[in-house]
């Protein structure tokens, strides 16, 4: 049985070489390609797919976002994300979007081939360089104050992340500093990028 396959990279030459790598398999056929989140979710929404491999950070939507899209709609195909993030808090967060498989873009190219055809099957993969790793330290934040500290790094004043949140700007406060005191960070700005390297944010 042939894996329908949508890809969705923002970096063209990369696209390309995966595309060429995944069509070597005779039961592989990339029916769709995406540069972006929102680009791939319409061609999940237009075909036929079974399997979309995602890169994680793309822009607009990101790869993360998009395995959330696809969970909550309810969509029959399988998430698995590629990329070059090595970092456990990641594949926390990629799992509980609901994604059966995360690959490290170093990976020889066979594994990501296996991997399909696995969680065609309904199987679940995960690099195993991040196996162990992955709950040895748990995500301090609510998610709340990863929503605050997600868009101050992004960087949103006070009053404009208390607009877009519905909060009040003291209530905002709060939760920067809460975030900003669990993370052991001096400011805003250094727990952001905390919290983002651990792949918490």
């Amino acid at each position: 049985m042939t894996i329908r396959v949508v890809l969705a990279e923002d970096q063209a030459m990369v696209r390309g070489a995966l595309v060429a790598l995944l069509e070597l398999e005779e039961d592989i056929r990339v029916v769709g390609q995406a540069a972006s989140g929102e680009e791939a979710w319409e061609l999940l929404r237009s075909r036929a797919v079974d399997v979309l491999v995602t890169d994680i950070e793309m822009p607009g939507l990101d790869g993360l976002a998009l395995a959330t899209r696809v969970k909550e709609a309810g969509l029959p195909c399988k998430v698995v994300v590629l990329t070059t993030f090595a970092r456990p808090g990641y594949l926390r967060r990629a799992l509980d979007a609901g994604a059966a498989a995360y690959l490290l873009k170093d990976a020889p190219a066979e594994q990501l081939a296996a991997a399909l055809r696995k969680v065609r099957e309904g199987g679940v993969v995960v690099a195993p360089e991040l196996a162990v790793e992955a709950w040895a330290e748990a995500n301090p934040l609510s998610e709340r104050e990863r929503e605050v500290l997600r868009l101050a790094g992004e960087g949103m004043s006070g009053p404009a992340i208390a607009d877009a949140l519905s909060l009040s700007p003291g209530t905002v406060r709060n939760y920067l500093s809460d975030a900003i005191g669990k993370l052991g960070a001096g400011n805003r700005v250094e727990a952001y990028r905390l919290a983002r390297d651990k792949g918490w944010v």
